[in-house]
């Protein structure tokens, strides 16, 4: 039998029953491990850094945290670079979503969704894969060009895809792909870690924190169609 590797995730919810629910659909599946939960965004971060899960199953409205404020915290502490962080949504949070995308989220998924595709979205960001549940893909880019419009222009704004390397595109157009490292270097006949350097590489030059930015950035430049291949 195939070992499956171990993934250990957090949940991060005010209301006792989801956090429950997620918890039974989780730590039923093979290699899925709750090792902790998060009544409120203050609590997520400080058991982020104390039980170190490599996923976060992140809410937005949580009392003394949000979840927004939450992902930037562990987005800028350096000690929790490996964390990724999954947003759980409604469409009723559409105000939230970008700003959520901006702290640095890894990914969306309505809090809807069947037991499968969330296990699926937690083991595809686990790979390093990125996630757009597809009804909230319309509402993110959308969310992102508003704000982009909007929002002053600064000194870090990304930098877009112009000086982008051949080979750096086609990474870029795997991850707007929603592919996972491993798929990625499959596809383009890569070494994993080739691929890894080459995100880190995509994320400094382009002055993106996330994976899911980057998705958003591939859309805005034309590399990807919306309505076309949508991220997975």
């Amino acid at each position: 039998m195939t070992d499956v590797p171990e993934v250990r995730v957090l949940v991060a919810d005010d209301q006792a029953m989801i956090r429950f629910g997620l918890r039974l659909i989780l730590d039923h599946e093979p290699g899925l491990t709750t090792v902790a939960e998060a009544a409120d965004g203050a609590q997520a971060v400080e058991l982020a850094a104390q039980h170190r899960p490599v996923v976060v199953l992140m809410d937005i409205r949580m009392p003394v945290l949000d979840g927004i404020e939450a992902t930037r915290r562990l987005r800028a502490d350096p000690g929790l670079d490996d964390v990724r962080v999954l947003v759980l949504t409604t469409f009723d949070d559409e105000e939230y979503v970008t700003r959520a995308l901006h702290a640095g989220a890894d990914g969306f998924l309505l809090k809807d969704t069947d037991p499968a595709a969330l296990v699926t979205a937690v083991r595809r960001v686990h790979e390093g894969g990125s996630v757009l549940d597809p009804a909230v893909a319309p509402l993110v880019l959308e969310q992102w060009r508003r704000w982009g419009r909007a929002r002053p222009r600064t000194a870090t704004e990304p930098a877009g895809i112009d000086g982008l390397s051949p080979r750096e595109r086609d990474v870029l157009l795997a991850v707007a792909r929603g592919r996972s490292n491993q798929e990625a270097a499959d596809e383009l006949g890569l070494a994993v870690a080739t691929v890894k350097a080459h995100v880190h590489g995509l994320l400094a030059k382009t002055g993106t924190s996330s994976r899911t930015q980057l998705v958003v950035l591939a859309y805005e430049s034309g590399l990807v169609v919306p309505g076309g291949d949508l991220p997975r």
